[in-house]
């Protein structure tokens, strides 16, 4: 019985995670508030409290709603993650957690290896949003550093996954561990998008720290 009531909450978590109810566009909002130095410096206790090595970066205003603000540059997670530069230490804080205590074990205990090492496409860009109507001028989390594009991830068993080849892959483990992930990633992140969202996602992963939970 407590096995069964287990399996129950998890498909009702996948489920929710997956409503077909949510707007189908991210909510218009605000562009988000600098973190207080109070809340900047928790989030850094946080990461050495985690064991995770960054680099503080100073404040930039590059003009055009676009700089950095309250960031960090990663430097030691515990897995190797190519493509990353700067990012709001909330969404650092996010992202760590996520391929360590999520992606890393999802890794070993769905597909059989354990991670090598995760492949980002990028956190900083001064830019707009891409790929959707309606949105306008609107900047992108990236042009704060709040937001992470994961585009793949490498086993030590020498597998290489990837959101544009196997985002669809026919084989039931790589489906288990990349749903699994997504998951994980819309109970930490604000924004997740995927290919399911639209084309411009069709090779990655868009995780963004901004409370605005949107999961597609």
């Amino acid at each position: 019985m407590r096995r069964l009531t287990s399996i129950l909450l998890l498909t009702l978590a996948l489920t929710a995670c997956g409503r077909t109810d949510r707007p189908t566009t991210p909510r218009a909002r605000a562009e988000p508030l600098r973190p207080s130095t109070r809340e900047n410096a928790q989030c850094q206790a946080d990461l050495r409290r985690e064991g995770v090595d960054y680099r503080e970066l100073p404040p930039k205003d590059y003009g055009n709603g676009c700089g950095l603000y309250g960031a960090v540059q990663l430097t030691d997670i515990g897995v190797p993650v190519t493509g990353v530069t700067a990012m709001r230490c909330g969404a650092a804080r996010a992202f760590a957690g996520w391929v360590r205590n999520a992606v890393a074990p999802a890794a070993y205990q769905i597909l059989g290896s354990e991670l090598a090492r995760v492949e980002g496409m990028g956190t900083y860009a001064c830019r707009n949003i891409v790929g959707t109507r309606g949105m306008g001028d609107r900047r992108s989390g990236h042009a704060l550093a709040n937001a992470v594009d994961i585009g793949g991830f490498v086993l030590k068993d020498g597998r290489r996954i990837t959101i544009l080849r196997d985002w669809s892959s026919p084989d039931p483990a790589t489906q288990r561990f990349l749903q699994a992930i997504r998951t994980s990633a819309c109970r930490r992140f604000g924004t997740v998008l995927t290919p399911n969202y639209n084309a411009a996602h069709r090779n990655h992963l868009h995780l963004e720290d901004d409370r605005a939970r949107f999961c597609r």
